[in-house]
């Protein structure tokens, strides 16, 4: 059976769908790129905010199309915006076989197998995922699932669950399976990171988890993407400071500065207490670099909170920010309040907050001229444009590109020196350097372990 998987939605959707791939792979399925030679379409989608369900509910529609005038004989939908509104969506998209929620994401194969669609399974082996995209040595690893934070916009707790830590036995195992797969670089994500371990009787927290994994594989990079600032530790930022591998970057959301806003939006910090944070923070770890996230707009949000934020940012200059304009979410606390800021102010507030944080992220940027850093290329160069990489401070996908001043192969290292910001976020840089070990030699420490495949290419992601 020939089946392809679309992915909406965050990076931990693009793990949930290299597990289904693999799954899929095991019981002799194929994958294929042109979804009209797909005869199984399964479309991973994504409930977080109201453009990403429009979202999925296009990429549902479009996929159903090839019921019609493709090999499509079977469409699945699973995911967050499944769980969050599987009987409207079964009411109004009678074209799709059936649904599953989040939360049955391991019924996929049997629910298939019983309706005759695939056959008996190969041994499958915890952890093992197949990659769904175009550069390999680039992963996401998944170490906890769910929330209990409570923040009164956010229904990922209610998509996801309440918060459950994987064990470190099996989180150290995932990640030898991708390092044999050819990864450069991984990415440890989780609605927050932070929390890690909380829920374990075993003692075991994230510094506990990054160390292992320095001790358990040769993956080059390590990146802690999404921790609350109140779980960040002493003994976290010791190892972010002293292992060479663990990277000097924390993706920490804030929300907002004004402290009325952040307790209606029920969270864990006060202005007060991010301020002195970041400053330890930035003692602690040399170079490190910190990105954040907001929300403009939220309930009862005045000129004043807006303008508490503005002159927070301003202050605290954190590398990049992301900032969005809220939407009410169903079932969230924040939903019972009135949404009382007009679309046209939401829109201000953003664009305000993006034009100062450009400024803020170029003379930031600026400080790093002359230096001397690692880039992992994530593009050869080819007819039109040089080859391009990120440096340690630029993460994948949201914090620009790094373009080199000779050709690289992808999934190599090189040793740069950076010589200017160009286009506000991005930075060129000459190469001084490059890795000998290719993107294929990538060895694991420990002993052999079961593979099912490297790459088998990008379809429908």
């Amino acid at each position: 059976m020939k089946f392809a998987v679309l992915t909406l939605g965050c990076d931990k959707n693009t793990v949930d769908s290299e597990r289904y791939v693999a799954e899929l792979r095991a019981h002799g399925g194929v994958p294929v790129e042109a979804l009209d030679q797909a005869e199984l379409i399964v479309v991973n989608t994504c409930g977080f905010i109201d453009a990403a369900k429009q979202e999925s509910l296009d990429a549902i529609v479009e996929a159903a199309q090839y019921k019609s005038g493709g090999a499509c004989q079977t469409l699945v939908a699973v995911g967050c915006m499944v769980e969050r509104h599987k009987g409207e969506m079964q009411e109004a998209l009678p074209e799709v076989d059936f649904f599953l929620g989040a939360s049955e994401a391991d019924r996929l194969v049997g629910e298939l197998h019983q309706r005759g669609l695939i056959g008996d399974p190969e041994t499958v082996h915890p952890g093992v995922r197949l990659y769904t995209g175009d550069t390999p040595w680039v992963r996401y690893l998944k170490i906890s699932e769910g929330c209990d934070h409570g923040c009164a916009f956010c229904a990922i707790p209610l998509m996801r669950g309440k918060h459950r830590s994987f064990a470190l036995d099996d989180i150290v195992r995932e990640a030898q399976l991708l390092e044999m797969q050819g990864a450069r670089e991984i990415n440890l994500v989780a609605q927050d990171l932070a929390h890690y371990g909380r829920d374990r009787s075993d003692g075991v927290r994230l510094p506990e988890v990054l160390q292992a994994l320095v001790r358990e594989t040769s993956i080059p990079w390590i990146r802690n993407m999404y921790l609350y600032s109140s779980g960040i530790t002493p003994a976290l930022l010791d190892i972010i400071a002293n292992e060479p591998r663990i990277v000097r970057y924390l993706d920490m959301p804030i929300q907002h500065a004004s402290d009325a806003v952040l307790e209606r939006m029920r969270r864990p910090e006060r202005q007060k207490s991010i301020r002195e944070k970041v400053a330890r923070f930035r003692d602690a770890v040399p170079d490190l670099a910190i990105r954040t996230t907001c929300i403009v707009g939220f309930p009862g949000e005045t000129d004043g909170d807006f303008e508490q934020l503005v002159d927070f940012l301003s202050e605290t200059a954190f590398e990049r920010v992301g900032v969005f304009t809220y939407s009410p979410q169903d079932g969230t606390r924040a939903a019972q309040m009135v949404d009382d800021v007009p679309e046209d102010v939401k829109r201000a507030r953003l664009e305000r907050v993006q034009e100062l944080q450009r400024h803020i992220t170029a003379e930031r940027y600026e400080t790093r001229l002359g230096a001397r850093a690692r880039v992992l290329v994530q593009q050869a160069a080819d007819d039109e444009q040089p080859a391009s990489g990120r440096l340690p401070w630029q993460a994948d996908d949201i914090d620009g590109v790094t373009w080199l001043d000779q050709p690289v192969p992808a999934g190599r290292f090189a040793e740069v020196e950076v010589l200017e910001v160009v286009d506000d976020y991005d930075f060129r840089a000459h190469v001084v350097s490059v890795d000998d070990a290719p993107v294929e030699s990538a060895p694991a420490r420990s002993r052999a372990l079961p593979l099912m495949g490297s790459s088998i290419g990008s379809f429908g992601r």
